[in-house]
């Protein structure tokens, strides 16, 4: 997933309390990878979700007819912080190997359209509905796309659930995207209700000439 200059950067941790409290954490390298998911799937955008105890990122293949859900990625707040920064050391090894990521073209003359408007032309398959909980990952990257592994990582035992795929002119954007959502959360964690209203903040299908 990643060229020998280009190390994965990872971050994960697991365990589980008994009654001697005992913590036990795994290695997210020596993560067991089911078959279902070793293929990966590729995402052509992102919608991040922000609610009060968790980020919920959905993949998108806007390529597709219809357009469909991907990959629904659930975490912690915590874990979503962790993985922006992951991103961004990422993107900086990436460029520091290669160059700046060419920024995406922008449709002309398309008017912006609402998260629902979008939602109500995406295939939703029922099994990705109910998402995947993450509490760890693994970024790495070539020199044309990036690769995201999310992994639950609970005793005995760590297990890739998710693997997707980003264009490297994409990752800027899931940056952008993630970063003004944990911002927000940031700054409205001292206000939060036990039911705040859901937020929600778009990173823009790409649609190649």
């Amino acid at each position: 997933m990643s060229g020998p200059n280009d190390p994965p950067t990872n971050s994960g941790s697991g365990g589980a309390n008994s009654g001697d409290a005992q913590k036990i954490s795994h290695n997210p390298t020596s993560a067991r990878i089911p078959e279902k998911v070793a293929r990966g799937v590729t995402a052509t955008g992102v919608f991040v979700f922000m609610g009060p105890n968790e980020f919920v990122i959905d993949f998108l293949q806007f390529l597709a007819r219809p357009p469909q859900l991907a990959a629904r990625v659930i975490m912690s707040p915590a874990v979503a912080e962790q993985f922006l920064a992951g991103l961004r050391e990422n993107l900086m090894r990436y460029e520091q190997a290669y160059s700046r990521p060419p920024a995406l073209p922008k449709a002309q003359g398309e008017k912006p359209r609402s998260a629902q408007d979008i939602y109500d032309d995406i295939k939703l398959p029922e099994d990705q509905l109910t998402g995947i909980y993450a509490n760890g990952f693994l970024i790495g990257h070539s020199a044309a796309e990036f690769g995201l592994d999310f992994i639950t990582n609970f005793f005995p035992s760590a297990i890739v659930t998710a693997r997707v795929y980003l264009a490297v002119p994409r990752v800027p954007q899931l940056i952008e995207t993630l970063a003004n959502m944990v911002g927000q959360w940031q700054r409205q964690r001292p206000l939060l209700a036990p039911t705040p209203p859901l937020n929600m903040g778009t990173s823009p299908p790409y649609y190649p000439p």
